[in-house]
C-alpha cells in the first residue's frame, strides 16, 4: 500500500529520544521542551512559543486567552477539520461559519470583511474573534481581517496545524501575522511530535498566560496552588525531542513537499482534475496534494475503495462543519465553494519519502480509476 501520509524520521529522532530515557526526562520537565521552542520561534520569526500536548489544545487555549467564550461570537471557516471548530466549543462561544472562495480554498476573507461592516453599520452582532485557518498548507487572504482587526479590534488566531512553512511572498511565514498562531505536530503534518502543537506570539503576556493555562493554572511551582481553571496540556520531553529532530530537517522535507507537488502537476495535466491552489502571492507548504475532480462525482466514495483494492490510499477531503452533526444549526455565511470542494476533492499520497515510482504508479492507478467504464458512467449520470 502507497499511504496518504506517514512521517519521515530519518534525523537525531532515535538520538534524541535515548537522551531522553537515559536522562529520566520523559515528561514535561526536561531540556528539549525549551529548546523546540526557542528554535520553533527562530524559524518562524516570531517572539515567543509555547510547546502544548495537541493542535487542538493550542487552538483551545488561544481562543479562551484572545476572548472566546459564552455569549461571544467567533468567526471560523466552513471548510476545514474538525477541530477548528471543536476547539471554539470548548470555549462556549457561538461560532460563524464562512464560506471557502476558489482561489485558495480558504475562507473567503472579503466576504467576511464585507459582512462585518454591514453588521456595523446596523448594530448588528460582529464576531469577537476571528480564526482564519490556511487549509491545506495555502496561506489565506489575510489582508481584509487585519483591516477588520484595526477598523474594530477584533484579534486574529491562526490555525496554521496544516501549514507549517508556507509563508506570504515577499513576506512573512503563516502563524506569524495573527495575534496567535497555532501549528500540529500530529503524525502526518509536515513535522510530527507523536502529537503535540505549538502557540506562537508576539505578546510577551500571552505567551506567559499561555503557559500558565497549560500547566493547570499553577501559581507556584512547589505547591498545589491554581489560581484559575487551566488545562493539562503541556508536551512531553520525549514529544520536544522528536520535535527538535524533526525541525532539523524542515529545509529538507519542504524541498521534498515541492518536488512532490511539481512531478503531479506535470503527470495529471492530461486527467480531468484540477491541480491545487497556488496564488502568486503565496508560498504553499503543500501537506497534502489534493485536486479537484473536473466534474461533479457521487462515486468520490468508490475512487477511494478502487485506489485501496490497487494498492493506492486515496481519501476524500472534508465535510464542511454545517455538515457535521453538532454543527447543524451554526449560523453561516454562503457554503456554495465550500459544498463544491467537498463534493469534488481528493487527496493524493503526499508523504515527504514518496519515492518518485511510488508516485508514478499512484497517478498511473488514478488515471487508470478515473478511465474506468464504471466510474465514467457515474460521472456522467452526475452530470
Amino acid at each position: 500500500m502507497i499511504p496518504l501520509v506517514v512521517p519521515e524520521l530519518a534525523g537525531n529522532e532515535a538520538r534524541y529520544l535515548q537522551e531522553c530515557v537515559t536522562s529520566g526526562y520523559v515528561s514535561s520537565a526536561g531540556p528539549f521542551v525549551g529548546r523546540f521552542e526557542r528554535e520553533f520561534a527562530a524559524q518562524l520569526g516570531a517572539e515567543h512559543a509555547v510547546a502544548c500536548a495537541s493542535g487542538t489544545a493550542a487552538l483551545h487555549v488561544a481562543l479562551r486567552l484572545l476572548g472566546a467564550g459564552p455569549g461571544k461570537l467567533v468567526a471560523v471557516s466552513d471548510f476545514t477539520f474538525i477541530a477548528s471548530a471543536n476547539a471554539i466549543s470548548y470555549t462556549g462561544a457561538d461560532m460563524l461559519l464562512v464560506d471557502s472562495e476558489p482561489r485558495t480554498w480558504n475562507m473567503d476573507t472579503e466576504l467576511l470583511h464585507d459582512e462585518v461592516v454591514r453588521r456595523a453599520r446596523n448594530g448588528g452582532r460582529l464576531p469577537d474573534v476571528i480564526e482564519i485557518v490556511h487549509v491545506l498548507g495555502h496561506p489565506a487572504d489575510v489582508e481584509p481581517l487585519l483591516e477588520l482587526r484595526n477598523r474594530f479590534g477584533i484579534p486574529i488566531v491562526e490555525d496554521a496545524a496544516e501549514s507549517l512553512g508556507a509563508s506570504w511572498k515577499p513576506g512573512p511565514q503563516v502563524g506569524t501575522v495573527g495575534d496567535i498562531g497555532c501549528f500540529s505536530f500530529n503524525g502526518n503534518k509536515l513535522i510530527t511530535t507523536g502529537g503535540g502543537g505549538m502557540m506562537v506570539t508576539g505578546d510577551v503576556v500571552i505567551a506567559a498566560q499561555a503557559r500558565h493555562l497549560i500547566n493547570q493554572a499553577k501559581a507556584a511551582e512547589d505547591q498545589y496552588i491554581h489560581d484559575t481553571v487551566g488545562y493539562n496540556y503541556r508536551l512531553a520531553n520525549t514529544s520536544a525531542a522528536l520535535g527538535v529532530a524533526q525541525l532539523e530537517r524542515l529545509a529538507d522535507i519542504r524541498r521534498a513537499k515541492a518536488r512532490i507537488a511539481s512531478r503531479y502537476a506535470s503527470w495529471l495535466r492530461d486527467l480531468p482534475v484540477s491541480r491545487p491552489p497556488h496564488a502568486e502571492w503565496a508560498e504553499p507548504s503543500y501537506w497534502l496534494y489534493s485536486v479537484l475532480l473536473d466534474d461533479p462525482r457521487d462515486e468520490l466514495d468508490d475512487v477511494v475503495a478502487a485506489g485501496v483494492d490497487s494498492g493506492v490510499q486515496f481519501r476524500r477531503l472534508w465535510p464542511p462543519i454545517h455538515r457535521q452533526a453538532p454543527y447543524e444549526e451554526a449560523e453561516r455565511l454562503g457554503g456554495g465553494v465550500a459544498e463544491r470542494i467537498y463534493g469534488r476533492g481528493l487527496s493524493l499520497p503526499s508523504s515527504a519519502g514518496l519515492t518518485e515510482n511510488e508516485q508514478y504508479a499512484t497517478c498511473t492507478k488514478l488515471r487508470s480509476i478515473l478511465n474506468s467504464p464504471i466510474i465514467k458512467n457515474m460521472g456522467a449520470n452526475a452530470r
